[in-house]
């Protein structure tokens, strides 16, 4: 009831100011104990991935926490996993306003934002906003990107820039090469740009491994949902013979299938909410049953329940992240998924591919 009311508050602005207006009392209402008002804590439910212990299956998508300022606030809300980013090499302003729109009748978001943040350096210096999630073991993932001045040719040097100044600083890498919101961006998906993308990064982290004493921070890599079935499933045995930890499914959609003569449906960017939901659960399942165990699957797109919540397990996930479903539904809807797959989990036994049903 509560967060009915903050919602039509939030509602009636501006989408990026309202984001802007969460991210500025963020800290604030989760020290004090505003956001127990609309929220409760999750069971306790924890799981390994990627040689990593997650506190639970929940995470928060990257776009929410651009620039890592305020990590710790949305770990006190419950999430198991906080991915901020995308970040570039240097500072840019994103693509011009306005450039984010509710869809409110299918429960959607389309953003054109364009890899808007501050910059790898300074990002750096704000994720001292995770220290506390950290010491409470919330897992901290950093999700990279290029600037969209450097040419498409070139964008393996933003890449390899940014991952060598985060590498201590992240739980886990995602590599972002699916947004399509930065010119020529999805592009990097194709055989050959691909291979020569994974051939610079994981050679680079075995320098930076051997660097750093042997540590080793897992990699993730975000798939489109518009490619071809066929083109996804190249995409994760490429993945799996350069050693990437994991794949994330997915990004959002450039289709308007699903919201047809609905407000905004003509502008431009990636749509994330509900309209996703069922594409992204039918890639996860695709990519689990072309995979099967070789590789942990990420599942981020129209989680706006504890049930979609629970789907996207079934389908073959191993973690699921919430973005839009938040901003519709708030932030119980962490603890309703965290406790939802929680009770689903405890019904499952044996190996994980007994977890389908």
């Amino acid at each position: 009831m509560l967060y009915s009311i903050a919602r039509k508050i939030l509602f009636s602005m501006d989408p990026e100011t309202a984001h802007s207006v969460i991210m500025a009392n963020l800290d604030w209402a989760v020290n004090l104990g505003v956001t127990k008002l609309v929220t409760r804590d999750p069971v306790e439910d924890p799981i390994e991935v990627m040689g990593l212990r997650f506190p639970n299956v929940v995470g928060l998508a990257a776009g929410m926490d651009k620039n890592g300022e305020r990590v710790s606030a949305f770990g006190g809300l419950g999430f198991g996993h906080v991915e901020v980013g995308t970040i570039t090499p240097k500072a840019q302003p994103g693509n011009p306003k306005p450039r984010l729109f509710r869809v409110i009748p299918a429960e959607g978001v389309i953003n054109r934002m364009g890899f808007n943040n501050h910059g790898v350096d300074e990002v750096l210096e704000h994720l001292r906003s995770a220290a506390a999630f950290r010491s409470r073991g919330g897992i901290l993932g950093i999700n990279i990107g290029k600037n969209a001045v450097t040419p498409i040719e070139r964008a393996v040097d933003d890449y390899l820039i940014c991952l060598r100044k985060v590498y201590n600083h992240a739980d886990y890498i995602a590599i972002n090469i699916s947004s399509p919101n930065t010119k020529n961006l999805r592009s990097l998906q194709a055989d050959s740009e691909l291979n020569k993308l994974l051939t610079a990064i994981t050679d680079e982290r075995k320098r930076l491994v051997d660097e750093n004493q042997g540590k080793y921070v897992p990699i993730a890599l975000k798939v489109a949902p518009d490619l071809e079935n066929d083109d996804i499933l190249r995409i994760s045995d490429q993945l799996v013979s350069f050693g990437i930890d994991a794949i994330i499914a997915t990004n959002t959609t450039i289709s308007r299938d699903a919201i047809p003569g609905m407000p905004h449906c003509e502008e431009t960017g990636g749509l994330s909410g509900k309209p996703l939901r069922a594409r992204s659960t039918e890639v996860v399942d695709l990519l689990y049953r072309h995979l099967k165990e070789t590789m942990p699957i990420i599942a981020s797109g129209g989680v706006m329940t504890g049930e979609d919540a629970v789907e996207k397990m079934q389908a073959g996930a191993k973690l699921v992240q919430l973005f839009t479903g938040f901003i519709y539904n708030g932030p119980v809807l962490v603890p309703d998924c965290v406790d939802a797959v929680a009770k689903w989990r405890k019904t499952q036994t044996g190996s994980v591919a007994s977890l389908r049903p």
